[in-house]
């Protein structure tokens, strides 16, 4: 399995063993509830050196964290084609509105919206044949889907 840590870029500074294996954990288990002690005992400190720790280095709350993992999954499985509330269980949300608060929050839109433009934008790029619109369509994708 690949393990893809959203946003750590924090100054270049490099992700510590401990650190990193919470976030191979949080990535592995996204779906599942993490609680603070769970993590902290991952990583082999108390919660609040872990807290203070995790956000030093990734520039993140591990809660905030835990959502953009779970947004970016959630991501992924609507572009198969999942409906938003079964969705919503299988990355961890507890419900539909749980996934579209998360999911507003992290990307501007709802997951509607979301799938909305996704669709929008492939069926004018099968309509259209300008190149310009089709790069008007391609970079307005780019912006509403990549966007976490």
């Amino acid at each position: 399995m690949t393990v893809q840590f959203v946003g750590l870029a924090r100054a270049g500074r490099p992700i510590s063993p401990a650190i990193g294996d919470v976030l191979r954990t949080i990535d592995a288990s996204f779906a599942q509830p993490l609680n603070l002690d769970t993590l902290a005992s991952v990583a082999g400190l108390s919660v609040s050196r872990f807290t203070a720790r995790f956000r030093g280095e990734t520039g993140l709350s591990p809660h905030r964290y835990l959502c953009l993992v779970r947004v970016r999954r959630a991501q992924d499985l609507l572009r198969a084609g999942l409906a938003p509330s079964v969705v919503a269980t299988d990355v961890g949300f507890f419900d539909q509105s749980h996934l579209c608060r998360h999911f507003r929050r992290v990307l501007g839109i709802t997951p509607r919206d979301y799938v909305a433009a996704r669709e929008g934008c492939a069926t004018a790029s099968l309509s259209q044949t300008r190149t310009s619109q089709t790069r008007t369509c391609a970079e307005g994708r780019e912006a509403t889907c990549h966007a976490a």
